[in-house]
C-alpha cells in the first residue's frame, strides 16, 4: 500500500469514527438539555434558576473557546476531543447522580453545568479541525453534507427519546445516559488516526497562536465578515426563538404544542438541505450560501405576526433548508481555504463570534419586549438579519469566492474522496 493509500484509509476510517461518535452524543446531549431544565424545576426551581443553569453553560463556552481552539492545534486534536468527553462524562454522571438522589442544588447543578461547557469550548474547535482535516477532494461537500445530516437526525432523536424518557422517569436517568453517550463517543474517538496530520511545532506560545488565529480571520474579508455576520444573526435568532416564540405559542398559538411541531418542521427541513447538499454543488459558494441567510428572517417576522401554526410549520421547514446550505457551503469554503494546521484556531474564532452575544441577546429580549411591545422586538430581529445578510453581500470575496476543481488536500495529498453518499457508494459512517 502506497502512503497515499494509508493516508486515505485514515482519513475514511477518521470519518467513520467521527460520525459514529457526534451521532452517539448527539444523541444523549438533546434529550440531556431538556433533562436538566426539570432537574431545576423537579428541585423546586423556577423559570429564572433555569435560565441561570443554561447560562452557567453558555458563560465558559464563550470565555475559553479562543483558548481550546489555540490548544487543539498546537496538540494532537483527538487527545483534546478525548480529554473534553471524559470531563463531559464526569459532570454529566454527578448532576445525574444528585438529581436521582433528591439533593441537588441550584449551585451544584451550575457548577456542574458550566462544567460540561468548558468542555465543549475545547471540544468543538478540535472536533471541527479533525473533520476537516478527514475529507478530501471534491467530495467534501457531500462529505460535510452527510455527517450534518447524521447530525440533524441524531438531535431529532434525542430531543424525542429525552422527552419520553422524562415523562416514564426521573429526568437523572437522561442525564445518566449523556453521560454513557460520552464515555462511549470517547472512546471511539480514542481511535482516530493522526498519523496523516504533520506534527505541529510548538510555536511561541498560547498568546502567539491566538495572534496567529486572528490574523488568518482578519486577513481573509470573506472570513471575518461572515464571522461577524453570524454573531448578529445567531443571537437575535437565538432570542426569537428561546424567549419570544414560546410566549407567542402560548398566548397565540395555542400552547406548547404547535411551538413544538414548528421546532420539529425546522428538524426536518436541516435533514432535507443537508440532503439537497449532498448533490448540489453550487459554483459560488458563499454567494448561494449567505443568500439563504435570508430565510432566517422569516420565522421572527411570522411570530411578530403571527401566522397560523401551519403556516409557521411551514416557515420553519424552509429556514431549516435554507441554513444547512449556507452551513454546508460554510464548511467547504473553510475546508478548501484554510491551512490545515490553523483549522483550529479559525474555528474558535467562527464558534465564539456565533455565540459571544446569545448571552446578552436573550437576557436583553424581556426589556426590550417591555419597551418596544413583543410585535416590534420581533419585526426588529427580522430586520436585523435583512441588514446584516445584505451588509455581507457588499463585500466582493464573499460574492466571488468560487468552488476549485479539486479542494485542498490534506497534508498526504489525497487526490480521492472520503465516500460518503448514503446511495451505495460505500457510506461511511457537527458535533458531539
Amino acid at each position: 500500500m502506497t502512503p497515499a493509500d494509508t493516508s486515505r484509509s485514515a482519513a475514511s476510517r477518521n470519518y467513520g469514527l467521527l460520525t459514529a461518535a457526534a451521532v452517539i452524543t448527539g444523541l444523549g446531549t438533546h434529550g440531556a438539555l431538556i433533562a436538566a431544565a426539570f432537574a431545576v424545576l423537579q428541585s423546586g426551581g423556577g423559570a429564572g434558576d433555569v435560565g441561570l443553569v443554561a447560562a452557567a453553560r453558555t458563560a465558559p463556552l464563550v470565555l475559553f473557546l479562543l483558548i481550546g481552539g489555540a490548544v487543539a492545534d498546537r496538540l494532537p486534536r483527538h487527545r483534546v476531543m478525548v480529554a473534553a468527553n471524559a470531563l463531559n462524562c464526569v459532570s454529566q454522571a454527578v448532576f445525574a447522580w444528585l438529581v436521582l438522589s433528591g439533593d441537588a442544588r441550584l449551585w451544584q447543578m451550575m457548577l456542574l453545568t458550566a462544567l460540561c461547557g468548558t468542555g465543549q469550548a475545547f471540544f468543538n474547535p478540535a472536533a471541527e479541525g479533525m473533520l476537516l482535516s478527514s475529507v478530501t477532494g471534491e467530495q467534501a461537500a457531500k462529505a460535510f453534507a452527510f455527517f450534518r445530516m447524521s447530525m440533524h437526525g441524531a438531535a431529532i432523536g434525542g430531543a424525542a427519546l429525552g422527552g419520553a424518557m422524562i415523562a416514564a422517569m426521573d429526568p437523572g436517568w437522561v442525564l445518566a445516559v449523556d453521560a454513557a453517550a460520552f464515555a462511549v463517543a470517547g472512546a471511539l474517538r480514542a481511535f482516530l488516526d493522526v498519523s496523516h496530520i504533520p506534527e505541529r511545532s510548538g510555536g511561541g506560545g498560547l498568546l502567539t497562536d491566538l495572534r496567529d488565529g486572528w490574523q488568518e480571520v482578519a486577513g481573509r474579508p470573506w472570513l471575518w465578515a461572515v464571522v461577524l455576520q453570524f454573531s448578529v444573526v445567531v443571537a437575535v435568532v437565538g432570542a426569537a426563538e428561546a424567549v419570544y416564540g414560546p410566549l407567542v405559542a402560548r398566548d397565540e398559538l395555542g400552547g406548547a404544542r404547535p411551538w413544538g411541531f414548528a421546532l420539529a418542521a425546522f428538524g426536518v427541513g436541516t435533514l432535507l438541505g443537508a440532503l439537497l447538499m449532498m448533490r448540489w454543488k453550487p459554483r459560488r459558494l458563499l454567494l448561494a450560501g449567505t443568500l439563504c441567510v435570508f430565510p432566517l428572517a422569516l420565522p421572527s417576522a411570522s411570530l411578530a405576526v403571527p401566522v397560523p401554526a401551519t403556516v409557521l410549520c411551514a416557515v420553519m421547514f424552509v429556514t431549516g433548508i435554507a441554513i444547512e446550505v449556507f452551513g454546508v457551503s460554510w464548511m467547504t469554503a473553510l475546508h478548501q481555504e484554510i491551512p490545515e494546521d490553523k483549522l483550529s484556531r479559525v474555528s474558535a474564532y467562527d464558534w465564539f463570534g456565533s455565540v459571544a452575544m446569545v448571552p446578552l441577546a436573550t437576557a436583553a429580549a424581556g426589556p426590550v419586549e417591555s419597551l418596544v411591545g413583543r410585535s416590534q422586538a420581533l419585526w426588529g430581529c427580522a430586520a436585523l438579519v435583512v441588514v446584516v445578510t445584505a451588509g455581507v453581500l457588499l463585500v466582493p470575496d464573499v460574492r466571488n469566492l468560487t468552488r476549485r476543481g479539486t479542494v485542498k488536500a490534506t497534508a498526504a495529498d489525497l487526490s480521492d474522496a472520503v465516500p460518503v453518499s448514503a446511495e451505495g457508494e460505500g457510506a461511511v459512517g457537527r458535533l458531539g
